[in-house]
């Protein structure tokens, strides 16, 4: 072989002796052959592939550039040198006689022919590219590279004989300059990132599609962003666009098709399963010669078995699917970085290896001294491609894991909207969140480091062969010490699993607690029963830490043992190994070279664990996910839409149930609708009305029968469901804007009046779940987005049971009626109110779910069957009701709780004037007879042109009644680190500082000695007793348990600080929010302050201490790995400054960036979840308009925003890592270099232990950054903690001036001249009020929307504090009481029946001050003994989360004996108008007249019929009392209160029927 090279070459093919001096060299032949046809080989084999575009691609050719124009211009140049050497030579050939002597070598003819077609393939390439977005071809570059460096050696060759003198080819040298500096130029403009004039705009978007490959490799394409963040703090807007593939709608394209092709499989062996199951278990009949008793018990036991063979059969689901779909939609990407990972690993163990000859070089002293060069410059090139394979691996996973978790929370969205009520059922709101982003996120988490399961092993198995090589079967004795430690990990790491489980519950339970606290936080600031709740929420969270703490402890020993180990480890190896065998020497080589080796082996054994547990945890995440995305979807085969039928809404002989085989809730219902009739649907409480209208929605299992559905639908729930969004986009709800049609619906609704209210008119911002409107104004929205929508058949479930009588007649009447807007719709109504079924087209009146009669109102009434009974029990058939026009909204209180929430705290200054402004021209009328029409239309006219003024004024103060919640930007305040460490404890800190700093001394320590050790190896041959030996071995041993001591005692006195920090900081901020005035918690939403105790208190308690701990140890790490390199080459010091300023830059630049990239993907990631939330509450709705397409594409929408964050935050951390680790492999290269440099006065074993420190560093460099960054990041939950810790509080709870034992004894309330207003900005809401309630007195108090009437509740319990003027309460000034002594002593039953999550008895009674009798005896008058006496546990029967497991009626009544437990002598009744039925209604009312007739009571009226018995009636009007007096005499002053109680259709004080 070497022969015929030596002839194709006409010279020597390889001569060593070349090699073997200090000028080394290579021959020429192998510089033409080998180095030549290495770079071209490459280009060959993966250049035509680029070529493929050219073939396929139906595009258009983008433009030239100038660019493209230099690169074919300069590979046009080459090709033409290649000619011109190819011509020379055929002429030189010609030129002379042809003797075999004189002939040109054949490596003449073919290098440049070689050379011409690989570039005319180049030429092409760059050309195909023109197809590409991006026009840089890495084949190319790649190809240049190699080319570069292999002709480096022939360069360097021709040179040195250009300077001897000796060059006999002038031609041809300067050819190959020639053709070697434009290469170089070409490589040069390659990394110039090539722009097409039509992608500019996308490349604009997102330069990352047309970057070049250089830039797209070092993440040079992100610099604009990283100098973008670092100049100001970015804002959504200044991040780039997705690319195409990572764009939501994209990615759930192909995972879908995945996803239901493996369903589909899964299903059918489901199937399979089941019918094996079924054939295994026979039924057959056992009861044949049994008694009726003995069967009965067999009955029971087989029920059990049924159920038992229920259960099991929930269990079983459609397995084994879902990373089958994963792998097949993501196959590529796992792929590339298999290939990149593989590399990686290869190249790691080089270093190793390299670092073992660079040892042995320094220490003989014969060496030439380019191989120091050699290796020197192969560390760095090593480190280099190490470090870019492995970032481009990195960036491969992470952008899987974005993938993969879009895909989850798209089809998990998508799933929801299509669920069955069996998984709806299964799974709460609270559990589908979570499969969203618990789920979602464990699958992110895991992808990233999912080829670990195969690239650890792999590792493993490679550094165990070098350590064999190294010190034989004495390494065992190393890896013993580290499979020791494993099963003691995994022990610790069950222990803490179990620990950690413990306090999930606990923490659940504590955020229970708190969710329910502030949700109702009113009710505890009336009744004073703060405290009782900050006992509860104290013990559990002491609970909660002290499992922390066991967490820490646990924590502290598993760091310790992990950083012990590899000290441990090479003490034992090198102990054993100079013990084995006295012919054994410990040199350098084999002590830094097993170092190296047993760093490496570190890093694939602590992930292997760590990815087999998250692998646990991603197999129950795939199960839990598997069950709901392969669940069944909701079956609506029973909804036909036949035209045919000739009425709107046929039922055949339909039975409809909630769940598969559960019992029908609606039986055998044969019913024609036709089109345009207005049909109610009436009924007891729990008779099926609301089923009704569920199963004509699809929502229900089908048993038997069909519905025919003619046309399409709108349905208004009876809990209205409102979005977050303005109101405007409430109502529209989609559809595009008819302006006319608009302001007809608001007008017919009655919003007109309400749009004048609310701040922002129209443009309002409702909050979640609609938290600023009342529940009447809630309901009107719903109808009236539901009357925009203009379908063709209405399902309206109660829509009137929220809104006042006054209210609910204008909107029968302009909305249901038989002359309002939808009178040639098909309506049907289910109702409680019985005084519009006089005009309704038929009645169906409904009982246990099957319809018992049907017909007009006159037909059933002369029936004489259940619905007459209804009405002569409770019909109050108001036929006195004036038949002209009612006046509108005015009179329906705006706030239904009570309370002016957000909506009213939130109105400008301007709501007390307009409703003096409407009041005013209202009494101008002076009430004798309704408005007349002309009015109407004035009211209406004012309230658009209202409207347009808002619009063109732009954002109102008030109309955003949550102000959007703050970013922080910028850096983090030192003085929020001093605060936390403030709250760890100035001890603590410092004594953690000293562990810490004592761990690393003798880590430098153990360095040092194990140099000076290896030193030893030179003076082997004198005398070098064993006890010189063992002193060694001793000493080492001793340094590495000094180590580890200091760590643990370290961790231990971190742990508890940490502890006592997290203690501290919670319980600041609990005392101090449920200290904050209420007028907080209305401006707040609840999530925000939810997110304080949840999110930021966790981090405080597990992120930061861990942060604090990795930052010090990084820091700490690098400290003494530059003092060891600068101990050993103090000339490093020098290159220390500008790599130190090099860092700090790269490091500044990302900090900035990336800190404000975290924080906008927790700003952008919350809105998915409640967007999602807010779907799964409103899916009947949503189902119902069929806007299931809507809100998908909205979903995929916030889901790319939010990707658009973490794509960006990702490529940051990449765009780091690749700087830094730059940085580092410079570390190597001038620890290595400095180390050749000095060669002479060096000794191999303090070079081994620089450059083993120094391989180590760039992974430290990297994580001290990463450290800061997470630092900072993390510690912006201690400054939004402190932040609600400064909240202003109300007054104190208790002060120095207590009232009397039995204060109020008499009951007795004056009122002097009182002004009140919400804030100090606003109008007075109360404006000198003055009065005097008597004791016992009854008196009703009434107003129009916004007079005030609630906020004189608020002023009594000091909700709102005085403006000026007081309240005396039998003589005492309440202003002077602390809010304690005076709330405990008034009672109040709330509109609203608020309950809280604990024992029946808890709910009444918190602080226990009262005895079993008294609570019985309580139950017994609120009607609820029987009840209660029916459960099981009696008194300790647990209400569950709002008391969801108790009726609304039985809330109610829940809160009445509260009240009764009371006793106090003033009661404050805000009259509950929830959707009681009229019977629990009836008893409230009764008890309420007999109990209390002792006490003092204000009745805040909504219902006029209810105050017409009260001794004196109160009117309320913008704040002032208008009128003040009997009702009897106030019926014939015939002032305001005649009016309303006209209105209200009460003729007189005697017509009071309910």
């Amino acid at each position: 072989m070497a022969a015929a090279l030596d002839q194709f070459c006409g010279s020597v093919f390889w001569n060593s002796s070349l090699l073997d001096r200090n000028d080394a060299d290579l021959p020429l032949c192998f510089e033409q052959t080998v180095l030549v046809w290495v770079p071209l080989g490459f280009v060959w084999l993966f250049g035509p592939w680029q070529l493929l575009p050219m073939c396929r691609s139906k595009a258009k050719k983008s433009s030239v550039t100038q660019v493209y124009f230099t690169k074919q211009a300069l590979a046009m140049l080459l090709l033409l040198l290649a000619l011109s050497e190819l011509i020379f030579t055929l002429v030189q050939n010609l030129g002379q006689q042809s003797t075999p002597a004189s002939q040109n070598p054949a490596v003449q003819y073919t290098n440049p022919i070689l050379y011409g077609i690989t570039w005319i393939l180049v030429l092409l390439i760059q050309d195909s590219r023109r197809f590409a977005t991006c026009r840089d071809s890495w084949t190319v570059f790649l190809f240049l590279v190699l080319s570069l460096i292999c002709g480096m050696f022939q360069l360097q060759t021709l040179i040195r004989q250009a300077v001897q003198g000796s060059i006999s080819d002038i031609p041809r040298f300067c050819l190959f300059l020639l053709s070697y500096g434009i290469q170089l130029l070409l490589i040069i403009i390659s990394a110039v990132t090539d722009v097409a004039p039509e992608m500019k705009e996308a490349a604009k978007k997102n330069p990352e599609i047309t970057a070049s490959f250089l830039s797209f490799i070092t993440f040079h394409w992100y610099n604009r962003m990283l100098l973008k963040g670092y100049r100001k703090p970015l804002e959504m807007d200044d991040l780039w666009d997705l690319k195409g593939t990572d764009k939501t709608s994209v990615v759930l394209g192909t995972f879908g098709k995945n996803m239901q092709a493996g369903i589909k499989k899964a299903r059918r062996k489901l199937e399979i399963r089941q019918r094996k199951r079924r054939h295994w278990s026979p039924i057959t009949d056992h009861r044949n010669g049994l008694s009726k008793a003995q069967s009965q018990d067999v009955l029971v036991l087989e029920e059990k078995d049924q159920k038992q063979k229920e259960k099991g059969a929930k269990r079983d689901y459609t397995k084994h699917w879902l990373l089958v779909a994963v792998m097949q939609t993501f196959a590529g990407n796992l792929l590339k970085s298999v290939a990149l990972k593989v590399m990686h690993d290869l190249l790691t163990f080089v270093s190793p290896q390299l670092l073992k000859l660079m040892i042995t070089f320094v220490s003989d002293p014969e060496a030439y001294i380019w191989h120091g060069y050699l290796y020197a410059l192969l560390l760095f090139l090593t480190a280099l491609v190490q470090s870019i394979c492995l970032q481009q691996y990195f960036q491969l996973c992470f952008r899987l894991g974005m993938s993969v978790r879009t895909s989850l929370m798209t089809a998990i969205y998508k799933k929801a909207l299509t669920v069955s009520n069996t998984t709806r059922k299964e799974s709460t709101i609270g559990e589908t969140v979570n499969l969203m982003s618990a789920d979602a996120q464990r699958f992110m988490d895991f992808t990233n480091f999912m080829h670990q399961l195969w690239s650890s092993p792999l590792q493993i198995a490679l550094s165990i062969a070098f350590l064999w090589g190294e010190l034989g079967p004495s390494m065992l004795a190393g890896i013993g010490v580290m499979l020791l430690l494993l099963p003691i990990n995994a022990v610790m790491v069950t222990k803490a699993r179990a620990i950690q489980m413990k306090n999930m519950t606990n923490k659940d339970e504590r955020m229970k607690i708190m969710n329910e606290v502030l949700n109702g936080i009113k009710i505890l600031k009336l009744f004073a029963w703060e405290p009782s709740f900050e006992k509860r929420i104290g013990w559990i969270r002491a609970q909660e830490l002290k499992g922390l703490l066991n967490f820490s402890y646990l924590q502290s020993i598993s760091i310790f043992l992990f950083t012990c180990a590899p000290v441990l480890v090479s003490v034992t190896t090198f102990a054993v190994y100079v013990m084995v065998d006295e012919n054994h020497v410990l040199d350098a080589q084999k002590a830094f070279t097993s170092i190296s080796l047993f760093n490496i082996l570190r890093f694939p054994l602590t992930m292997l664990p760590l990815v087999l547990s998250s692998l646990v945890q991603v197999n129950v995440s795939t199960e839990r996910l598997e069950r709901y995305l392969g669940s069944d979807d909701l079956d609506t085969s029973a909804i036909w839409h036949d035209p045919d039928t000739g009425c709107a809404v046929y039922f055949s002989d339909s039975s409809f149930a909630w769940e598969r085989n559960s019992d029908a809730t609606i039986r055998d219902i044969t019913l024609k609708i036709p089109h345009g009739h207005l049909v109610a649907v009436v009924g007891a409480v729990g008779s099926g009305k609301s089923s009704l209208l569920s199963a004509m929605l699809g929502e229900m299992e089908n048993i038997k029968g069909h519905i025919n559905i003619q046309g399409s639908v709108a349905y208004v729930p009876q809990q209205a469901w409102i979005q977050n969004a303005t109101l405007k986009d409430n109502i529209l709800f989609g559809s595009p804007l008819d302006e006319a049609r608009y302001q007809q619906v608001l007008e017919a609704c009655a919003l007109l009046p309400d749009l004048q209210l609310l701040p922002g008119g129209d443009l309002t911002e409702i909050g979640e779940k609609g938290i600023n409107l009342s529940g009447g104004q809630k309901q009107r929205v719903s109808l009236a987005r539901a009357v925009y929508n203009n379908a063709d058949i209405y399902l309206l479930d109660d829509p009137l049971s929220a809104v006042d009588s006054h209210v609910g007649r204008h909107i029968f009447d302009k909305v249901l009626g038989p002359d309002g807007l939808l009178q040639h719709k098909t309506r049907i109504l289910v109702t409680h109110s019985l005084n519009f079924l006089a005009q309704v087209d038929d009645i169906v009146m409904l009982v246990a779910g099957a319809v018992s009669e049907q017909g007009s109102y006159s037909t059933l009434l002369a029936n004489g069957k259940e619905f007459a009974q209804l009405l002569n029990t409770y019909g109050n058939q108001q036929e006195n009701i004036p038949e002209e026009d009612v006046i509108v909204g005015m009179g329906e209180e705006l706030e239904l709780d009570g309370d002016p929430e957000p909506g009213a705290e939130e109105m400008p200054a301007d709501i007390v004037t307009m409703t003096q402004k409407s009041e005013a021209s209202i009494q101008q009328k002076n009430f004798t007879r309704s408005l007349s029409n002309s009015s109407n239309m004035s009211l209406v006219k004012a309230s658009q042109r209202k409207l347009k003024d808002m619009k063109s004024v732009g954002e109102v103060k008030g109309q955003r009644l949550i102000e959007s919640e703050a970013v922080e930007t910028g850096k983090v305040k030192f003085s929020v680190y001093l605060q936390y460490l403030r709250a760890v404890g100035s001890g603590f800190s410092t004594w953690v500082f000293i562990a810490y700093l004592g761990q690393y001394v003798a880590f430098i320590g153990s360095s040092l000695w194990l140099s000076a050790w290896t030193n030893d190896a030179q003076q082997i041959n004198q005398n070098y007793s064993a006890t010189q030996r063992d002193m060694r071995v001793g000493v080492y041993g001793a340094l590495g348990v000094a180590q580890a001591i200091f760590l643990l005692a370290g961790s231990f006195l971190a742990a508890r600080g940490a502890i006592r920090a997290s203690r501290i900081l919670h319980k600041q901020l609990l005392s101090n929010i449920l200290r904050a005035p209420m007028s907080f918690f209305d401006t707040t939403p609840t999530g925000r302050v939810v997110n304080r105790f949840a999110k930021d208190i966790f981090t405080v308690d597990e992120t930061i201490p861990m942060s604090f701990r990795s930052w010090l140890s990084c820091f700490l790490g690098i400290l003494s790995t530059l003092l060891l390199i600068c101990l050993a080459t103090p000339f490093f010091g020098i290159v220390i400054v500008p790599l130190g300023v090099l860092y700090y830059f790269v490091q500044q630049f990302y900090v900035a960036t990336s800190r404000q990239l975290r924080r906008l993907d927790s700003v952008t990631r919350s809105p998915i979840y409640s967007h999602f939330s807010e779907t799964v509450s409103g899916l009947s709705v949503i189902r119902g308009y069929r806007h299931q397409e809507r809100f998908l594409l909205h979903n995929e929408k916030i889901v790319d925003i939010n990707q658009k964050c973490v794509y960006s935050w990702i490529i940051s951390n990449r765009w780091l890592a690749v700087r830094l680790e730059f940085v580092g492999n410079l570390v190597v290269f001038f620890s290595a270099l400095l180390a050749v440099l000095s060669k002479d006065s060096l000794q191999s074993g303090i070079v081994g232990l620089s450059i083993s420190s120094a391989l180590n560093v760039t992974q430290t460099l990297n994580w001290l950054v990463r450290m800061t960054s997470e630092l900072e990041t993390n510690i912006v939950a201690v400054e939004r903690v402190h932040e609600y810790t400064q909240v202003a509080n109300e007054a104190p709870w208790v002060t120095a001036q207590r009232p009397p034992p039995n204060w109020p004894s008499k009951g007795e309330i004056c009122i002097m001249d009182y002004r009140v207003r919400y804030r100090p900005e606003l109008e007075l809401v109360l404006d000198g009020i003055s009065c005097d309630i008597k004791s016992t007195e009854k008196v009703g108090v009434v107003g129009r929307t916004g007079a005030g009437k609630s906020s004189l509740t608020n002023c009594l319990f000091r909700i709102l504090e005085a403006a000026g003027g007081k309240i005396l309460i039998d003589g005492l000034d309440i202003a002077t009481l602390g809010l304690h002594d005076l709330r405990q002593n008034l009672t109040i039953i709330p509109q609203d029946p608020v309950l809280f999550s604990g024992t029946l008895r808890m709910n009444l009674d918190p602080f226990d001050q009262y005895s079993d009798e008294e609570i019985w005896h309580a139950l017994e008058l609120a009607h609820l003994k029987s009840y209660v006496c029916g459960l099981p546990e009696g008194l300790s029967h647990l209400v569950s989360e709002a008391g969801e497991n108790l009726s609304v009626g039985q809330r109610q009544l829940l809160c009445l004996a509260r009240a009764l437990l009371r006793k106090a002598k003033i009661l404050i009744l805000d009259e509950a108008t929830a959707a009681v039925d009229i019977e629990t209604d009836h008893l409230i009312q009764e008890t309420i007249r007999s109990e209390f007739a002792s006490c003092t009571m204000l009745t805040i009226a909504h219902r006029l019929h209810t105050i017409m018995d009260s001794n004196r009636v109160m009117v309320l009007q913008a704040g002032k009392i208008v009128e003040f007096d009997s009702p009897e005499q106030l019926l014939q002053e015939e002032g305001i209160f005649a009016s309303m109680t006209k209105e209200a259709g009460i003729v007189g004080a005697q017509d009071t029927a309910l």
